[in-house]
This record gives structure tokens, C-alpha cells and sequence, in this order.
């Protein structure tokens, strides 16, 4: 099940969100999303983990057939006020989802796969409900800046120190045990979280840049179920033989 936001997680969460710098990473963090996720009129597109529903908020103007689920009724309380009745809101976790096979066209992580016992079993949930896609955003493992929050996290317990951090090698490792060598698609975001404005913005959506492996968070597009082309196959055909009841011997039937 893993970590589950409590009451007073869930109050400083948005609050956390408010400040001005953390507006600005979340902004970076959340445009990642959305160019991996390229959302199209009608689908229907499953939030995992969606918290007080700061990641559903950018897909609501777009004809989505949006759902989110997550463990705290806390989160889910300051998610509905947030999404009103456009978002269909559900209290479960991600090893267990309460969906059917393919149900979704896409399913999405963001950041919340880190707060899960078994983040295997979680991707391997979203898979199986997805039809066509699945994005996983988490917190990368080598980034300077997680690297300083695990450090702190050590002296002064916060919510950090209930954060498994990923890799993109772990990610693919869990990636390729579930589904095998499935094409996946990278790239990460806030290289510079010192710096903020239009300019450091411009450079952290550059495509080279985004290639970086030391990103603060990881966005990855994978395809759960391998698509294949087909081709007629041409089959030769013999012609039926008959039966012939005077002699008793088969004879090939004419044109």
C-alpha cells in the first residue's frame, strides 16, 4: 500500500505548491507530462496516485474522460473541491486498481509511484488497465537537488523520507521484467532548479537538454501491449477432388 498522506500532509501539500519558485518547477514538471502524455479529445485517462488533483487540473478543458484515484481521503477531499464533478474520484491503491482489463486509454503517474511499497506491482496494474499508454513521472535517484532532499531527510524527517527515488535504468529494469523490450520513450525536466524565469525556462524545454540524466523528474512513455503490422498471407489452394461411385476411385473436379 506504502505511505498514505494524512491530514496535515495533505494541507501542506497545496501550500508547498503556492510559493512562487515551487509554482515554477511544477509548471516545468507538469508541461513534461503533458508533451508525453498528448492527450486527444475523448480518451479516457487515469490519474494513479492524484492527490489533491494538481496533475488532472491541466486536462480538464481538453473532452477527457478523466478518473483519479489515490489512498487518503484527505488528498481526495482537496481534490474534489479543486475538480468539482468533472473528474470521476476513487479511494484505492495502485497495486490493486479497481478497474477493469484496458478500461483506459492512458494511465499516468505523477510523482506518486515513489510513495508505493511495490512500484512493480503498481506498474504492472497501470499496464493492465491501459490500452495504449502509460506515463510514469517520479523523482530521479541522481538529480542534485533529491539528492539534498534524501540528505536532509536523514536529520529532519519530512515527506521525503518516505520517497523511494528511481532511476531511469531501474525504470526500464522493472519496465522490460513486466511487458519485455516494449519501445520507451525519456526525457527529464528542472536541470537548473536554482534558476528561474522565462529564460532558464526556455532552456529546460530545449529536446538536447531534456536528454539529461540528472533531471530532477523523470517522464517516460512506454506502450503496454506491442503493436504489430500484418500482411495478407497468400495460401495455395488444390483443387477438391470428387468421388467417383462407378469406379470407386477420386477424380479431380473440372472448372
Amino acid at each position: 500500500m506504502g505511505y498514505i498522506f494524512d491530514f496535515k500532509d495533505a494541507g501542506s501539500y497545496d501550500a508547498w505548491f503556492d510559493q512562487a519558485k515551487n509554482k515554477y518547477c511544477l509548471d516545468l514538471e507538469i508541461k513534461l507530462m503533458m508533451d508525453l502524455l498528448s492527450p486527444v479529445k475523448g480518451q479516457r485517462i487515469l490519474d494513479i496516485g492524484c492527490g489533491t488533483g494538481l496533475s488532472l487540473e491541466p486536462l480538464l478543458d481538453k473532452g477527457l474522460n478523466l478518473t483519479g484515484i489515490d489512498p487518503s481521503l484527505y488528498m481526495l477531499d482537496l481534490a474534489s473541491k479543486r475538480l468539482g464533478d468533472q473528474v470521476d474520484l476513487h479511494r484505492g491503491v495502485a497495486e490493486e486498481l479497481p478497474f477493469e482489463d484496458n478500461e483506459f486509454d492512458c494511465t499516468f503517474f505523477f510523482t506518486s509511484l515513489e510513495f508505493t511499497d511495490r512500484p512493480a506491482k503498481a506498474i504492472e496494474e497501470a499496464c493492465r488497465v491501459a490500452k495504449d499508454t502509460v506515463i510514469i513521472c517520479v523523482l530521479n535517484r541522481y538529480a542534485p537537488l533529491n539528492m539534498l532532499r534524501r540528505f536532509k531527510s536523514f536529520f529532519v524527517p519530512n515527506i521525503y523520507t518516505q520517497v523511494h527515488f528511481f532511476s531511469i535504468w531501474e525504470l526500464k529494469q522493472i519496465l522490460y521484467a513486466i511487458l519485455g523490450k516494449v519501445p520507451v520513450k525519456w526525457k527529464t525536466t528542472l536541470q537548473f532548479p536554482l534558476a528561474t524565469g522565462r529564460i532558464a525556462a526556455f532552456v529546460e524545454n530545449i529536446n538536447i537538454v531534456q536528454k539529461s540524466f540528472f533531471g530532477t523528474l523523470i517522464g517516460m512513455r512506454i506502450r503496454p501491449v506491442p503493436k504489430f503490422r500484418t500482411r495478407p498471407l497468400t495460401l495455395k489452394v488444390k483443387k477438391p477432388k470428387s468421388y467417383n461411385p462407378a469406379t470407386g476411385l477420386a477424380t479431380r473436379m473440372r472448372p
